[in-house]
């Protein structure tokens, strides 16, 4: 289940979630489910964070680190996704999510996806 916390902390804004993040490098983002539609999350490090079935609706995830973030059945319906490291990120089941979105992020090829999300790429296991 998210932290509804951290989902607050998230929402106030890149830059206090940003300096939640460097003060609790420990702490494992749990954003599951989080409604995070619409929201700016320009350069948000969401490293490691669990947003598995997260409400991606409209969201700018533009530069952001994703890397190694659960994503899997998350709703990425209209999400941009300019730059956005995807490194070893877990995109099983994601919705909406298509080509044009993958080859504008870094890092995509090492994620783990589906195979309709090929995209001339293998698919690690």
């Amino acid at each position: 289940m998210a932290d509804q916390q951290q989902i607050a902390r998230l929402k106030e804004g890149v830059a206090a979630w940003n300096a939640w993040r460097a003060a609790h490098r420990d702490a494992a983002p749990d954003l599951a489910g989080a409604p995070l539609r619409g929201l700016d999350l320009t350069g948000a490090d969401l490293q490691g964070a669990n947003l598995k079935g997260a409400d991606l609706r409209g969201a700018n995830l533009g530069e952001a680190n994703l890397a190694g973030a659960n994503l899997e059945g998350a709703n990425f319906f209209k999400a941009i996704l300019n730059g956005a490291d995807l490194a070893n990120a877990n995109l099983r089941g994601a919705q909406f999510l298509n080509r044009a979105q993958l080859e504008v992020a870094r890092n995509w090829p090492s994620a783990t996806r589906d195979e309709d999300l090929a995209c001339g790429q293998s698919i690690p296991d």
